[in-house]
C-alpha cells in the first residue's frame, strides 16, 4: 500500500485528501492515515531530496528545503514568477480579511485592486466565492493552491498581524508626523 500511495502522490497536481486516496486505492481511511505520516518521517530520516507534507486539504510531495535553491534554479532558469508589491499587499488583505470585496481591498490599500485581483485570480491564488448579500459585490478568498504555495495546512497557520502593527504609543507618533 505504501508503494501505491507513493505512485499516486507522485503524479498528483494538487494535495490529495485521505478519503480520496482511500477510495482510489481501495484501502481504509485509517490505513492511509497511518501510512502517510510514516512515509513522511521515513523520507526525512533517509535524507531524501523531497518531503511528503500535509497542506491545505491533503498530502503532496514537495522539494526538501535544503534542495530548493538548486531545484528552483533548474526549473525557473531565467524565468521570473515573483509577485509585485501591489499583488503581495492585495494577497495579504484577502488572506487576512476573507471573504472580502474589491471595494474593501481598495479601502485598505488606498488604491484600486482591479488589475491585481485579475492577476491573483489568473495565478489561482484567489478566487470568487460569492456575492455580498448587502451590496452584491463579488467576494474573494484565497484558494487551496495559495495554502499549498505558502506551505500552510489552513488559514489559522497565518502569522498573527498584531505584532506587526504599531502600538498605541507608536500610532500617536505616526499621526503627529
Amino acid at each position: 500500500m505504501a508503494a501505491l500511495l507513493e505512485a499516486v502522490l507522485m503524479v498528483a497536481e494538487r494535495p490529495v485528501g485521505v478519503a480520496e486516496l482511500a477510495t482510489g486505492l481501495g484501502a481504509s481511511a485509517r490505513e492511509i492515515e497511518r501510512l502517510l505520516p510514516e512515509l513522511a518521517e521515513g523520507y526525512v530520516r533517509d535524507g531524501r531530496g523531497f518531503r511528503l507534507r500535509h497542506v491545505g486539504a491533503g498530502w503532496r510531495f514537495y522539494t526538501a528545503d535544503e534542495c530548493a535553491p538548486w531545484v528552483e534554479g533548474f526549473v525557473l532558469a531565467g524565468q521570473s514568477a515573483r509577485l509585485s508589491q501591489a499583488a503581495l499587499e492585495t494577497l495579504a488583505v484577502v488572506a487576512y480579511q476573507q471573504p472580502v470585496s474589491r471595494g474593501r481591498i481598495a479601502a485598505v490599500r488606498g488604491v484600486s485592486a482591479d488589475g491585481v485581483i485579475r492577476t491573483l485570480t489568473a495565478r489561482r491564488l484567489v478566487e470568487e466565492i460569492g456575492h455580498d448579500p448587502e451590496t452584491g459585490a463579488i467576494l474573494y478568498a484565497t484558494t487551496d493552491y495559495f495554502l499549498e504555495r505558502m506551505g500552510l495546512r489552513g488559514l489559522d497557520e497565518l502569522p498573527p498581524l498584531a505584532p506587526l502593527l504599531p502600538g498605541l504609543d507608536d500610532l500617536d507618533d505616526i499621526v503627529a508626523s
